[in-house]
């Protein structure tokens, strides 16, 4: 197949991108190589993509006018990853004007272009950030997003329900993906785990906000690539098509749409996180309690019920086998 993966330079489009490369797809990467975070890593990550054949890159910003339109005339992919976008849940507070050109006009622009050349399937990245101020754990697809806590969260609800009316109106057959706090090699520099190893390595104190108490449902992104690229097999029906949706499933009554959580649904405490790295490093850090920041959450634990009914595996891999992995990585590329 020919494929197009948005954000094909950040953390999850890199692996993304790998994994179907070496199933002998040609793939086509947009990234806009933003300075968000050094964008040195993100053309590393580009360099190692293109060591591998069939990838092709271009290097071009999502709110562009007509920049995704030509792209897709010209590829007519088959499947289309839309993983770019402006990531962070704090940097959301200090450049909001990001998040609504990235986020809403960058998605926006996108689906114009598949509406005139739809794929197979369109499979669209959204956060668990999603599920907002909801107090109900798990977190299933079928639980109502409308309490969003930042900005961040709420450009991404705005995507979903964008994709969803495309799907209705076109017939363009869209899963959407909530993501619960993805790690590993090739990380992004803004999330804790590289924010800590960095400074622990260095010999910096760290921030560690409430208080080491908030649990993540961390996601090893080997795991999340192996659930995506199932999923990818599995678009959602046509209404009317004779699907057997489940009371957990959230396929809409009135589009080829779904939305599905990808997590490991085991939440660990950030404080036990922390131990975890400090053995792999083999180095203790110099803690700082703070208080929770705006925006962030206390506890996030997804319901995978749906995910494992559709592709029959849910990410597994412990934080005692992935942070190793991601150390690992780290001392390689930097050379600590």
């Amino acid at each position: 197949m020919h494929i197009l993966v948005t954000g094909s330079a950040g953390f999850i489009g890199h692996a993304l991108c790998r994994r179907l490369l070496s199933e002998g797809h040609e793939v086509t990467g947009f990234d806009g190589m933003t300075d968000y975070y050094d964008p040195e890593l993100k053309r590393a990550r580009h360099r190692d993509l293109a060591s591998l054949p069939g990838f092709a890159s271009v290097e071009e910003r999502l709110e562009r006018p007509g920049a995704l339109a030509a792209l897709v005339r010209r590829t007519r992919p088959d499947l289309v990853f839309h993983l770019a976008a402006q990531a962070g849940v704090r940097y959301s507070l200090e450049n909001p004007q990001a998040y609504v050109e990235a986020n809403l006009v960058g998605t926006a622009n996108l689906l114009e272009a598949l509406r005139a050349c739809p794929p197979r399937h369109f499979l669209l990245a959204s956060t668990s950030s999603a599920y907002g101020g909801n107090v109900v754990l798990p977190f299933r697809e079928t639980d109502r997003a409308v309490t969003p806590l930042t900005l961040y969260a709420a450009s991404k609800i705005a995507g979903e329900a964008m994709a969803h009316s495309y799907a209705h109106l076109f017939a363009i057959p869209t899963t959407t993906f909530r993501f619960f706090t993805v790690y590993g090699p090739w990380g992004r520099p803004d999330m804790a785990l590289f924010l800590f190893t960095r400074k622990i390595l260095a010999g910096e104190p760290i921030e560690v906000f409430g208080e080491g108490r908030p649990e993540r449902d961390f996601t090893f992104v080997g795991d999340l690539v192996e659930a995506i690229r199932r999923l990818a097999d599995t678009p959602p029906p046509a209404p009317g098509a004779g699907a057997a949706a489940g009371p957990e499933d959230s396929l809409s009554p009135v589009a080829p749409y779904r939305l599905v959580n990808i997590g490991g649904g085991r939440p660990r405490p950030l404080g036990e996180m922390i131990d975890i790295l400090e053995k792999a490093l083999g180095r203790r850090a110099e803690r700082i309690l703070k208080p929770l920041p705006p925006g962030d959450v206390d506890r996030t634990h997804a319901s995978t019920e749906l995910l494992e009914r559709l592709v029959g595996q849910v990410p597994a891999t412990p934080l005692e086998e992935g942070i190793p992995a991601f150390v690992s990585w780290y001392r390689t590329y930097y050379g600590v």
